[in-house]
């Protein structure tokens, strides 16, 4: 299926500092991460695997991947989180999912989240992507979801 949109989300580290490969993987895991394909983490649908991640998290730093065999080396500045509409559940679900989470690992991780601009994610901003999504779901009410072809 086409990606209409792509909605994104960034945890970085405070002071332009970094995070440590062991930390952001036990952060991941507290926050329900499981990693996967493309050495990605990716949060499922409980049961339904096989309709593909509700979103995703990958390092900022090129190729994006985690490289779990050398754990000890990593340093990244943060990770983005990123999920493709349309998604295996209403954007506004979706979303529902992925902004705790972010704000979960950033907590952990001593980071801030930021916007799809990089900005600090305040109330006002969150507030719009939400109306934003749920405008989407609107549109999109009615219309058969056909995942896989």
């Amino acid at each position: 299926m086409p990606v209409e949109r792509i909605v994104t989300l960034f945890v970085v580290a405070r002071d332009g500092g970094h995070f440590h490969g062991t930390d952001l993987i036990v952060a991941a895991e507290k926050a329900g991460l499981e990693f996967g394909d493309m050495g990605i983490y990716h949060r499922l649908v409980d049961g339904k695997r096989e309709l593909g991640p509700i979103f995703s998290v990958a390092n900022m730093l090129k190729p994006g991947n985690f490289d779990l065999s050398r754990l000890d080396a990593l340093r990244t500045p943060g990770v983005s989180f990123f999920m493709t509409l349309p998604a295996p559940l209403p954007a506004l679900d979706a979303w529902d999912a992925m902004l705790p989470t972010a704000q979960r690992l950033a907590e952990l991780l001593d980071g801030h989240v930021l916007d799809e601009e990089r900005n600090a994610l305040g109330r006002q901003r969150i507030a719009h992507i939400r109306d934003q999504l749920r405008g989407r779901d609107r549109d999109h009410e009615g219309k058969e979801i056909i995942f896989g072809r």
